[in-house]
């Protein structure tokens, strides 16, 4: 059995078309998949917990990758983020970690967190571009709020899920 890795993983979404590879864009599976060739030779496919779309950031991106040789959790680190580096990606490893041979970045997910974030302002974000989503005219907190109150609880939105998604409802 090959050994499994787990891999944290963050990255600026801004130059990549999301997560998942394609043939004519830019994307950070692909960036992750070149580093793990140049450091181990092999031609892998690494699996993510999710898809992101483009222009979106990470800062705890699940995933994990089958690998012939045996790497310490450090070393493979260090050899990805050193060839993730070199490349000019804007991807790092932040952690990678042995894993039973069962772990799946997607099916063995427990959850998932989104940060949104709203600059309201007359001033364009100097710091945040393209980070925040930035809103010149005044929003109304409380009605925003008020709005937001349905979506609290647990809710089924299973109708807007890819009709041959493979996930278990909960």
């Amino acid at each position: 059995m090959m050994p499994r890795f787990r891999l944290t993983v963050e990255y600026d979404g801004g130059a990549y078309a999301g997560w998942q590879r394609q043939a004519d864009l830019p994307t950070v599976q692909q960036a992750i998949e070149t580093a793990v060739k140049d450091v181990s030779g092999e031609t892998v496919t690494v699996k993510g917990a999710g898809r992101t779309d483009a222009g979106v950031h990470a800062w705890g991106q699940v995933a994990h990758v089958d690998l012939a040789r045996d790497w310490t959790g450090d070393k493979l680190r260090e050899a990805l983020n050193a060839r993730l580096k070199f490349a000019g990606d804007r991807v790092a490893i932040l952690v990678a970690a042995p894993v039973v041979d069962d772990f799946d970045a997607r099916f063995s997910a427990r959850a998932r967190h989104y940060l949104y974030r709203i600059l309201n302002r007359r001033a364009p974000p100097a710091l945040d571009a393209g980070r925040v989503w930035h809103v010149k005219r005044a929003l109304d907190a409380a009605a925003m709020h008020e709005a937001a109150q349905g979506l609290i609880g647990k809710h089924d939105f299973s109708t807007f899920r890819a009709s041959l998604c493979q996930r278990k409802v909960r």
